[in-house]
């Protein structure tokens, strides 16, 4: 897949909440509970409160 030709979406399929875990998963190419698992862990370190 092309980066450049590639946009940044919500999943329609993947949706646990909003399917925005899912978007990003499927535009990086990995699975989405990685994803789920980051914005837990940024959200206990303090970093996912600012974004």
């Amino acid at each position: 897949m092309d980066i450049s030709t590639s946009r940044l979406m919500r999943s329609r399929h993947d949706t646990m909440i909003a399917g925005v875990a899912g978007g990003i998963a499927r535009y990086l190419g990995i699975d989405s509970t990685i994803v789920r698992l980051v914005f837990v862990a940024l959200i206990f370190t303090g970093v996912g409160v600012l974004l």
